[in-house]
C-alpha cells in the first residue's frame, strides 16, 4: 500500500511540525514529541495525555480548551518515552498539579510512571488515571489487565471539564477514574493497516472474515468468524457491553468509533441498529459521538463505547470545549 511520506523514520516529527504549521494559534512544540496548547495560562490542574502515533486524531487532536492541555507521542503504535511526557507536563504546570491519563499498556504504564516520579522530584503534585475499557482483552474478574481503547476519549473530556471548573487535583483524579471505570468498549476489524516504517500489514485476515475484540494495534481478539451484517455486529457488541453495565436502564454516552477506513455511511448504518438495541434494553442515550476518534492508520473496523452517566459526568461531557478531534451531539 502506498503512503504519502518523506522519511519513514521521521513520520512522528514531520506530523507534529505540520500540525504546528497548520494551527500556530492552537499548538506549540515544547519538545521533540511534546505538544501543548498555545494558551495555557489558567491556574488549574494540567491535563496531560499521550500514547503511540498512528491513531490520529488521537492523541494530539484532544489538546484544546476544555480538554487536555498537553500530549506526548511515541512512535507508531508505541508508548511515548518519559521525556516528552515530562516536557508536556512541565510546560502546562500552573501550580495546581498535573493529571496524567493513558491506556493500560505495559509501555505506557512504565513510562508514565517514570515521568510521574521525575515530576514529583521537581516538586510537582502529579496523579495518574489509567483507562481499561476494552472488555474483550480480559475477563471482568481480571479487569486490571484490560487495555484502554476508544473510551479514553470520553475520559479526557470529563477530566478537562473538571479541570476548567477549578476542582482540585485529588477530586479530579477520583472522579475521572470513576468515569474510566464505568466506561466499556469492544472493537471489531476486518482489514489490517500498513505500518509506515515497514510497509507491512499489522495482521492477516481472510477476505470474508472479521475478528471480534481485536485491539487497535492488531492485538488478537476473542474470536474470528465470517463477516457479519451491521445489525448483527450491533447486537453482538451491545450484548458484550451490557454484561458490564451496572444500570441497564440508565443514561448513557455512546461512541461509535471508526478505525480508519470505515466510512461514515457504515458507521451511521451501524448506529441505527445500536440505537434500536439500546432502546430495547431501556437505556437513555444522552450523548452520541460517531466518527474517527481513535484510529489505527487505515484499518477496517470500528468500536462501540458505552459510558454510564451520573449527573456529574453528564455535566462534564456537555461543558463547552474546543479541539480539532472533538465533536459530539447531545440528545436532550
Amino acid at each position: 500500500m502506498k503512503k504519502l511520506l518523506d522519511v519513514p523514520d521521521r513520520v512522528v516529527e514531520d506530523m507534529l511540525e505540520g500540525i504546528c504549521v497548520a494551527y500556530p494559534k492552537r499548538y506549540r512544540l515544547v519538545g521533540p514529541r511534546a505538544l501543548v496548547r498555545s494558551s495555557t495560562q489558567e491556574r488549574k490542574v494540567g491535563i496531560v495525555i499521550g500514547g503511540g502515533s498512528g491513531h490520529e486524531p488521537a492523541f494530539w487532536g484532544y489538546v484544546g480548551h476544555g480538554l487536555a492541555d498537553g500530549v506526548a507521542l511515541g512512535n507508531v503504535f508505541a508508548s511515548p518515552a518519559p521525556d516528552p511526557i515530562v516536557d508536556a507536563a512541565r510546560a502546562v504546570n500552573r501550580g495546581a498539579g498535573i493529571l496524567l491519563i493513558y491506556g493500560n499498556y505495559a509501555g505506557d504504564c512504565m513510562n508514565f510512571e517514570m515521568a510521574a516520579e521525575i515530576l514529583a522530584s521537581d516538586g510537582i503534585d502529579v496523579q495518574r488515571v489509567i483507562v481499561r475499557d476494552d472488555v474483550a482483552s480480559a475477563p471482568r474478574e481480571q479487569r486490571n489487565l484490560r487495555r484502554g481503547i476508544a473510551g479514553e476519549i470520553l475520559v479526557y473530556k470529563i477530566a478537562g471539564a473538571l479541570a476548567m471548573s477549578g476542582h482540585s487535583l485529588t477530586d479530579i483524579t477520583e472522579w475521572t477514574q470513576e468515569a474510566a471505570d464505568r466506561c466499556f468498549s469492544i472493537g471489531v476489524a476486518w482489514s489490517p493497516c500498513i505500518l509506515p516504517q515497514t510497509g507491512q500489514p499489522s495482521f492477516e485476515i481472510g477476505d470474508n472474515e472479521m475478528e471480534i475484540g481485536l485491539g487497535v494495534h492488531g492485538e488478537p481478539g476473542i474470536k474470528r468468524q465470517s463477516m457479519l451484517s451491521a445489525k448483527e455486529v450491533a447486537v453482538l457488541m451491545t450484548e458484550q457491553l451490557f454484561a458490564e453495565i451496572r444500570r441497564p436502564a440508565g443514561r448513557l454516552a455512546v461512541l461509535v468509533n471508526g478505525l480508519g477506513s470505515t466510512s461514515q455511511m457504515e458507521l451511521h448504518i451501524l448506529y441505527k441498529s445500536i440505537a434500536a438495541e439500546l432502546e430495547r434494553r431501556g437505556a437513555t442515550v444522552v450523548n452520541v459521538l460517531i466518527g474517527n476518534y481513535i484510529t489505527s492508520q487505515e484499518m477496517g473496523g470500528c468500536s462501540l463505547t458505552l459510558l454510564e452517566l451520573d449527573p456529574g459526568r453528564e455535566k462534564a461531557l456537555n461543558r463547552e470545549c474546543e479541539a480539532i478531534g472533538w465533536t459530539q451531539r447531545t440528545m436532550n
